[in-house]
């Protein structure tokens, strides 16, 4: 045993010997038997203590002995005495130390004293520890423990009868925990079970056998207790004949609602249930249920009046036993539900109706019984709908308080039923006038005059408000002035200042208390909220718990949305009753839920209650969408929505009815229609609902304008209400929140927050979020401070609720995305209509805007959203409304930009599919007119390339197809930026570019070429082609090598026909840039043709190394041909007017370029020469070509017609373009055209013979074998043709005109390169070149030579004067082509015959030294041989002068007479040179020039034609004297006669101008001449005929005498004498006459002639001077007089000399005479003063001094 207990035991000893003692002195005297009694006691216990050492179970053991002394002390009544024995009892009780029997005694001496009414407190206070502290005190006794409580519970001592009532229920408690105890005690033991309901329906005095002792006890007092409330007599707990109804129902609540245990476990006590205590029950009710009140009075009606303590009781007992035994009371619960919703009524006193309302309170927050309810009573088919008429109740208690008022209720407005002082009026206003703004305004309801507070109804209920909690879980966003005090008052009243207790704690009160003014709407409210928030905590509760079920199963996720939101699945594999359920809750209660908590909204004037109705509205519109109940969902959204807006306001713009609440209410009650606003309550009396008293929330804090609805426009400004302001944040919340589950509610839900936001002024800004606009829009438009202050958090709100939308699922999202796109339609389609009523009118954009701001947000699901959204966006973009195009086009390209940048996975460069549907919309702006949506574009384009430009793997075809989308239509701005975009491609994304792309980049910058906008733009486009064209050079293998790669996506351009080989795909590129770049060598403008000619033809020259040889025949077909013939259309249909031909710039224009036609000439000109330097450069590649002929042709033939051009620019560049191809050569491949590429980049090695792979070929280009090369660059074929075309443009180049005028002829530079062509094309064609193509050429170059020049060139072609003359080219251009051939002949022998040929061609253009050759009949006029250049400039000027000027041809004809002579030196013994007496025709020509002399043109011409003459007699003489050929000459020598006198004599004297020196020089060339007949003549006089030798020397003769050279020799102003000349002919034919001494008969015979004509000419000679110095007195005759005389003397001298040396024979007589008579002549000149005469004169007569002398003997000459 512990010590403590032994200490305790020893003490309650001591006690028991103290009180034994004391009992034993207080009883000595009066009571022996007591006293003796007690000294035995003290004895027993010692004894007992001495014995043992457990005390407490010895006393138990003979606790009777212990007992006695006190039981007799209690039964003599003394009060002293009663105190010390039951103070003594209680000790021995509280130490438990009383055995059953003993226990039994105490109850008995108990009872006794209660009789007597002797220490009535002691009594209750021993058995309530008798009771309470051990089990001792069993059945009966018990029962009469019991008794004695209930009895003194009826005394009228007040303390006797409260404590009674006290320890009652702490002993009725004590039963019960009693069993508690033993089944606990017995939990391990089985239960007896096995019991007859029959046997316990008869109220027998036993109970069940299977009860275990205490078990039965309790059963037994319950049982007494319901037959006690029932008025019946009890069975166990006899002596107890009364007892009050209420307090028997107060003992009942109590230990149904203590000890649900005992009676769920025990069945025994579960039977009570249902057959005593629920038929008692509803016995009570009876009166209740039949008692009316009249609504207009304040009386019952005939009939039980209820009572209210005991309707109390009753419904409390009644909430404890649907709160606890529900389980096994389903239809009895079923009753008190039906009873409950029927206390509800409005004919019931409102009293009872506020206490059903409170145990509905009670069993609102009771989740399992609201869900037990639905499934027991509404799921079933033929049962009441519990559940449902529950809310309904609600919902119509609560608009009967508005609609009905009656007077419990003591809530009228001032002046209506209102007590004294206005003391029942709203706190906010006394007296109808407000306290002003320092008097917080209580929470209250006010409706159509009605206006009922909210006070605090959960002081002591076990619910908590909705709205007190929605207080803690959301934040207040809104900071409006005042209403952090407002809210402050409401939170004090809710916690303690407002009405302390429910009216079931009344339990003290007899009457009905007065219902507190707003209790029962309060309460009703609470239950209202505590219904939404249960039937929300069961569902979403079990939709969790399944949804957790469905995840640890493996079930996939769904994508976005949390747990709440994304039930769709979870809902698919949930149980169908459990789904039939949730169903059934929300079903049976969101009609009265939503009729209720309509009104409210309507009617609350406090921010607190309006928040808590919102948040149950957003809650069961939450569960409504769960549960895919969209009607009931859609309801509740419409009332948010509808609250949200003015109310007429709202039914324009939700298009719903007016609610007709009165459907939904019991019957007999209807509802009025809703107020319409502040604007339709003028004149309305205090029974309407403007100006509610307290009504705060309806304060107007913000005007706007309305905003055009398809219905219609509101007129005047549109008011919104701080109640309005917090609907919309509401609105947000449900969307933000739930915007799962409200599937087509989107479009309600986003019409009305459209319509909020343009209200307020909200407007769409950058990323599609809402900024408060800068200024009203119209002047009926007013923000307050606050709302002021409160729209940038709106305007968050709003960006939330979007951004939310990540978390949303697919069919969620895509709900959201429809509605976003019809409420733009619906905004485009009011746009249409304002443009063509109320002009550019601003539409609304904030669908556009959150659209933008929802795509961007969903980024990571891209697939889903895209296309429904660009799809819409493009149609946004093509309105007609700038601004809304505008939206659109922003919302698209952000996108655009936004999904670019987004992080996918796969990356975006890796995934073609996805990257190709971003940029779909993109390009689809294309097909958009407008140029805004254009720029829009292009500029996206360009961010786009400037940030993201890296990954655009598999975009950029559509990329660089939105650039390249280029029209003339477009603007220059547009063009501008695209090009921009297009430049930045070029420059930086080359290199990265899918090789598949450069194909479409090459189309692109050709489609800006093309452009007619910006002239820079196509120039700069065509040096972008260079730039791509060198990269793709520079980068050619690996450029090669990924086209190989992608040539599944390479739509490449095989230009190539069907019979051609396939072209492969990096030559198919370059293929693709040559065909745009001839596109642009046909542009309308010059500057671009020219840029792109030279750009193409250059890029060929540069690149064509890396095509391959079949390829080449596509570049010829398909791209150079094509591009000739179309330049040739083109510029034969160009016009020859100067209208308009600088593109429309205010440009000035070279007159060589101011026609089209001159444009296109220059074109023409570039095209030709670019196509023919391909074919020189890559002649090597053509030739190979099996249709290379057919080329060759068609080139020649183009350059045939271009050189026939009427314009000079086109013709001569044509010859150009012919005289390059002509320099094809069979040689070998040069180094030039292996090394291009090395020379285009230093950094890169140059390809050895071109390292390109190719599919088809190998490494290395295959460069042709030389042979090959040279059998076809053989191929005469080829060379004929080339003949025919130079032949053909030649004859019909040059063929002169019919007319004597001409517009114009054939330039000289024209027919230079013509003739220069010759040469070249001549080495080709020599071999198998005959006599008949020699006269075709001759004919050419006559007719080349022939053509004058116009007067107005002339000045700048013809020299200025003779001597400045040169050789022009195309002079000497026709004697290159001369040469040439002579040349051939020389070295051929079949070409021989043609020397003739070649001879007279060359003396024809030696004739035109002196006699220009004429064209056609053109009239023509020379140059003046002595006008000066001014005078000539003058002369051409002139109006009567010819308009074409004949060429300058003698140094022409000097080259041709020059070619002429050292042609003849090398032919002169040809046989065909003989026999066509070519010497003889070479004589004939010079007879002209020779004959001319100083009438020459020009004096080189004839010193040149003796010079030539001289050389060619020197060789020609000696073959004609060969007795061989001699034949062959016959003729000629009349001709060299004639030739030599025509130069010796010449009609055409000597210039007076001449100088001394100049004299001298021409003198010996005459001097040369007669050399020549000295030296080569007359030396084989034999030889020769006579008639020429006689000729020759008349000649000598004749220039003997220096008189003799002119008729008018002795003229004073004739030209000095040839003295030297005759001189040397007087001595030629004195040497050819006498000096030898042979005896020459013939030659002597013919000197003999020429001395008598000799001496006859001297005599006349000097008559004449004797003569005219006779008659000239003493004036001197003139110099050149006495020269001639002089001559003549000397001559005489001579004369004689030669005849005295001469032999005899050689001499005649006659001859001897004539100058022996010349004696007198010359004795008569003696009279000459002239000393040179005299000196002449002495000397000859010095001769005759021989033959003065006397004759002797036989004289021989004299002697």
């Amino acid at each position: 045993m512990a010590t403590a207990d032994v200490v305790s035991a020893k003490k309650l000893v001591e006690n028991l010997q103290t009180d034994l003692r004391a009992l034993s002195n207080e009883a000595k005297k009066k009571y022996p038997p007591v006293k003796e009694a007690a000294e035995a006691g003290i004895l027993r216990i010692r004894t007992v203590v001495a014995k043992n050492k457990d005390i407490i179970p010895a006393l138990i053991a003979c606790s009777g002995e212990i007992m006695q002394p006190f039981l007799l002390g209690c039964d003599t009544k003394n009060l002293r005495i009663v105190q010390i024995c039951l103070a003594s009892i209680q000790r021995l009780i509280a130490k438990q130390a009383l055995s059953q029997e003993a226990g039994s005694n105490v109850v008995n001496m108990l009872w006794n004293l209660m009789d007597c009414g002797i220490e009535d407190l002691k009594v209750l206070q021993t058995t309530l520890v008798l009771v309470t502290t051990s089990t001792v005190v069993r059945g009966n006794a018990l029962a009469r423990a019991i008794v004695i409580c209930f009895r003194l519970h009826f005394s009228k001592d007040n303390t006797v009868s409260n404590t009674a009532s006290a320890i009652v229920q702490q002993v009725v408690c004590t039963v019960f925990e009693r069993v508690l105890a033993e089944d606990a005690a017995n939990a391990a033991g089985a239960e007896d079970h096995s019991f007859h309901q029959n046997s316990l329906k008869t109220n027998s005095r036993l109970p069940p056998k299977s009860l275990r002792p205490c078990a039965t006890d309790a059963y037994l007092l319950f049982q007494d207790l319901c037959q006690l409330v029932n008025a019946e007599h009890p069975t166990w707990l006899l002596g107890l004949t009364e007892m009050s109804r209420t307090f028997g129902l107060e003992l009942l609540e109590s230990i149904l609602n203590s000890f649900p245990q005992v009676f769920l476990r025990h069945k025994e006590f579960s039977f009570l249930l249902k057959e005593r205590v629920c038929p008692l029950v509803i016995k009570l009710f009876s009166p209740s249920l039949k008692h009316k009140q009249n609504l207009m009075s304040t009386g019952p009606l005939v009939g039980d009046k209820p009572y209210f303590p005991l309707n109390m009781r009753l419904l409390r007992v009644v909430s404890v036993l649907i709160n606890k035994y529900y389980s096994i009371l389903v239809t009895e619960s079923e009753i008190f539900l039906s009873l409950l919703v029927k206390f509800l009524e409005g004919d019931k006193p409102m009293w009872q109706r506020i206490l059903a309302l409170e145990v509905l309170h009670k069993l609102c927050v009771q989740l399992k019984l609201l869900r037990c309810f639905c499934l027991s009573y509404d799921m079933k088919t033929h049962s009441t709908k519990i559940f449902a008429n529950i809310v309904n109740a609600l919902g119509s208690f609560i608009q009967s308080l508005f609609v009905h008022p009656v007077v419990e209720r003591q809530s009228a407005l001032p002046g209506v039923n209102s007590g004294k002082d206005g003391l029942n009026s709203s706190p906010g206003v006394v007296g109808g006038m407000s306290l002003g703004g320092g008097v917080t305004p209580q929470p209250a309801f006010a409706y159509k005059g009605v206006w009922i507070p909210l006070i605090n109804v959960a002081a002591t209920g076990s619910a908590r408000p909705v709205f007190l909690e929605r207080l803690t879980e959301m934040k207040i966003l809104v900071q409006v002035p005042g209403l952090s005090e407002a809210l402050t008052t409401i939170y004090e009243s809710i916690n303690g200042k407002s009405f302390k207790g429910n009216f079931l704690e009344m339990l003290d009160k007899l009457e009905a208390p007065t219902v507190p003014d707003g209790y029962g709407l309060s309460i009703a409210f609470t239950c209202l909220l505590d219904v939404v928030r249960s039937v929300s905590t069961i569902v979403t509760s079990e939709l969790e718990v399944e949804q957790r079920r469905k995840d640890q199963s493996g079930s996939k996720k769904m994508n976005g949305g949390t747990v709440l939101d994304r039930n769709d699945a979870v809902l698919e594999d949930v149980d169908p009753s459990l789904k039939s359920l949730w169903e059934e809750l929300v079903n049976a209660s969101w009609c009265g839920v939503l009729a209720a908590l309509s009104l409210l909204l309507e009617a609350c004037t406090d921010e607190t209650g309006t928040e808590s109705i919102l948040k149950s509205l957003e809650v069961y519109a939450s569960l409504c969408g769960k549960l895919g109940m969209t009607v009931a969902r859609d309801a509740f959204i419409t009332c948010l929505c509808k609250a949200s807006l003015p109310p007429h306001y709202a039914l324009t713009v939700l298009n719903i009815a007016t609610p007709q609440n009165a459907n939904i209410l019991h019957k007999g009650h209807k509802r009025s229609i809703s107020r319409d606003g502040l604007s339709n309550q003028q004149g309305q009396g205090s029974d309407g609902n403007a100006n509610e008293p307290g009504d705060g929330r309806n304060q107007v804090v913000a005007v706007g304008t309305a905003l055009p609805t398809v219905q219609g426009t509101q007129q005047g400004p549109v008011m919104l209400t701080a109640k309005n302001i917090q609907c919309m944040r509401a609105i947000l919340s449900v969307a933000h929140c739930h915007g799962g589950i409200l599937g087509t509610a989107w479009h309600m839900v986003l019409t009305t927050l459209q319509h909020l936001a343009w209200i307020l002024g909200l407007k769409p800004s950058a990323g599609g979020s809402l900024k408060v606009s800068g200024a009203a829009e119209t002047a009926n438009s007013v923000i307050t401070t606050a709302v002021m202050g409160e729209l940038p958090i709106l305007s968050a709100m709003l960006s939330r609720l979007f951004e939310s939308s990540q978390y949303l699922d697919e069919v969620a999202l895509h709900h959201l995305i429809d509605a976003l796109c019809k409420l733009s339609t619906e905004s485009m389609e009011i746009a249409y209509a304002n443009k063509v009523t109320r002009g550019d009118k601003e539409p609304s954009l904030f669908a556009v805007a959150k659209l933008l701001e929802t795509g961007l947000v969903n980024l990571s699901r891209v697939e889903v959203l895209w296309r429904p959204v660009t799809a819409h966006l493009l149609e946004v973009c093509q309105h007609n409304h700038g601004r809304t195009r505008d939206w659109g086009a922003e919302a698209i390209t952000s996108l655009v930009k936004a999904s670019l940048a987004y992080k996918f996975e796969p990356p975006l460069h890796e995934n073609l599919k996805l990257q190709t549907m971003l940029l779909s919309p993109l390009q689809e702006l294309s097909a958009i007119q407008h140029p805004d949506i254009r720029q829009r574009q292009l500029e996206c384009v360009l961010q786009v390339l400037h940030n993201n430009g890296e990954t655009l793997a598999h975009g950029w075809p559509l990329v660089l197809g939105v650039i390249g989308a280029v029209s003339d239509d477009q603007g220059d701005s547009l063009i501008r930026t695209a090009f921009k975009c297009f430049q930045l491609v070029t420059t930086d994304f080359l290199p990265i570019m899918p090789r598949y792309g450069l194909q479409i980049c090459i189309s692109v910058a050709a489609k800006f070429g093309l452009q007619k906008e910006e002239l820079n733009i196509s120039l700069t486009s065509v040096g972008l082609l260079w730039n791509i064209s060198d990269y793709l050079y520079q980068n050619r293998v690996s450029i090669s090598e990924g086209l190989v790669k992608e040539a599944n996506l390479v739509e490449g351009t095989n230009d190539s026909s069907p019979n051609e080989a396939p072209v492969p795909p990096f030559d198919a590129l370059w293929l693709t840039l040559y065909s745009k770049q001839a596109d642009l060598c046909v542009d309308s403008r010059p500057a671009v043709r020219k840029s792109a000619g030279q750009t193409l033809f250059s890029t060929i020259s540069a690149h064509g190394s890396l095509l391959q040889q079949t390829t080449w025949s596509t570049v010829l077909w398909h791209v150079l041909f094509p591009l000739l013939d179309k330049v040739k259309k083109l510029s034969g249909a160009a016009k020859q007017d100067k209208s308009d031909v600088s593109g429309g710039a205010n440009i000035l224009i070279h007159h060589s370029r101011d026609t089209a036609e001159k444009q296109w000439a220059e074109t023409k000109v570039l095209t030709l020469a670019g196509v023919a330097r391909v074919f020189n450069t890559w002649r090597q590649q053509l030739i190979l070509l099996g249709d290379f002929p057919r080329a060759w042709a068609l080139l020649l033939e183009h350059i045939e017609s271009s050189a026939l051009s009427t314009s000079n620019e086109v013709s001569l560049n044509a010859l150009k373009s012919f005289q390059e191809i002509l320099q094809l050569q069979a040689s070998s491949p040069s180094p030039k055209v292996l090394e291009k590429a090395a020379s285009l980049d230093t950094s890169m090695s140059a390809p050895k013979a071109e390292q390109i792979k190719r599919t088809t070929s190998g490494d290395n280009p295959k460069i042709m074998p030389q042979k090959q090369i040279e059998s076809v660059m053989d191929d005469f074929t080829l060379w004929s043709t080339a003949w025919r075309v130079w032949h053909s443009i030649g004859i019909n180049g040059t063929k002169p005109p019919t007319s004597k005028t001409a517009k114009t002829l054939p330039s000289q530079p024209f027919l230079t390169t013509l003739l220069q062509i010759f040469p070249t094309l001549f080495q080709h064609i020599k071999s198998k070149f005959v006599a008949s193509d020699f006269q075709k050429l001759s004919r050419v170059l006559q007719c080349a030579v022939s053509v004058p020049i116009h007067a107005d060139a002339s000045p700048f072609l013809l020299p200025s004067s003779m001597q400045e003359a040169e050789l022009t080219g195309l002079q000497e251009a026709a004697l290159n082509a001369i040469t040439c051939v002579s040349k051939a002949i020389g070295t051929s022998e079949t070409m021989q015959s043609m020397h003739p040929a070649v001879f007279d061609q060359l003396l024809t253009f030696v004739t035109y030294a002196c006699q220009a050759p004429s064209f056609g009949q053109i009239e023509t006029r020379v140059m003046s041989k002595t006008a000066s250049k001014q005078e000539k400039w003058e002369s051409f000027r002139g109006s009567q002068q010819a308009e074409w000027v004949s060429m300058n041809y003698v140094p022409f004809a000097e080259k041709s007479l020059s070619m002429t002579t050292a042609l003849y030196k090398k032919t002169a013994t040809r046989q065909a040179v003989m026999e066509q007496q070519v010497l003889q025709n070479i004589l004939r020509v010079l007879q002209m020039p020779l004959g001319l002399k100083y009438a020459c043109p020009s004096a080189t011409t004839w010193k040149l034609a003796v010079t030539s003459l001289l050389e060619i007699l020197h060789i020609g003489l000696p073959v004609a004297r060969n007795p061989t050929y001699n034949k062959h000459f016959k003729s000629m020598w009349l001709d060299l006669a004639a030739a030599l006198e025509c130069f010796l004599f010449s009609e055409h004297p000597a210039p007076l101008t001449l100088s001394v020196e100049e004299q001298q020089q021409d003198e010996a060339m005459d001097v040369k001449v007669v050399l020549l007949i000295q030296n080569e003549i007359l030396p084989y006089s034999t030889a020769l005929p006579p008639q020429f030798t006689a000729k020759i020397m008349g000649l000598l003769n004749r220039g003997s005498i220096h008189s003799a050279n002119s008729s008018s020799f002795l003229d004073t102003n004739n030209s000095q004498l040839r003295e030297e000349f005759a001189k040397t002919c007087f001595e030629t034919l004195l040497r050819f006459s006498f000096i030898t001494q042979s005896l020459v008969s013939e030659e002597g015979a013919i000197t003999k002639m020429a001395m008598s004509a000799l001496l006859q000419r001297c005599r006349e000679v000097l008559s004449k001077y004797v003569e005219d110095e006779r008659l000239s007195g003493k004036c001197p005759l003139p110099r050149s007089r006495m020269a001639e005389i002089s001559f003549v003397l000397k001559a005489l001298t001579t004369l004689m000399e030669s005849l005295k040396k001469a032999h005899s024979g050689n001499v005649d007589v006659n001859t001897w005479e004539q100058v022996i008579d010349l004696y007198p002549t010359l004795v008569d000149c003696t009279t000459c003063t002239s000393t040179t005469v005299c000196s002449a004169l002495r000397d000859v007569l010095s001769q005759y001094h021989d033959l003065l002398l006397p004759p002797s003997g036989a004289m021989q000459n004299g002697r």
